[in-house]
């Protein structure tokens, strides 16, 4: 599945920055139910991770009551240029992953 991710290329050491992701997902909740009764299988996103230079600094739980294509929004501080990771994993095997750079001057 496709991701857009939003980070500033570039920031201040010790800027607070915003970091925005969205991800295309079906998110189906497994309460549905198809034309003839039978229930749509859930298949859900369950977790998002961001971490910066391999350190986590923000982790997201998922639940059926999430939107189909997820987004989420958080702060951090730029302490050094490197590299953000993004890891969504979900219901039978979906993983998906991601990543932007950051110069901090």
């Amino acid at each position: 599945m496709a991701a857009l991710i939003n980070v500033p290329s570039k920031a201040k050491r010790g800027e607070i920055i915003e970091i925005r992701t969205l991800t295309s997902h079906i998110m189906e909740t497994g309460f549905r139910h198809t034309a003839d009764g039978k229930f749509v299988p859930r298949d859900i996103i369950t977790s998002f991770i961001c971490r910066y230079n391999g350190a986590e600094i923000f982790r997201a739980d998922l639940f059926p009551a999430i939107a189909a294509n997820p987004y989420l929004s958080f702060f951090t501080v730029a302490k050094e240029s490197g590299k953000f990771e993004f890891e969504w994993i979900g219901d039978n095997g979906y993983s998906s992953t991601a990543s932007a750079s950051i110069t901090v001057g």
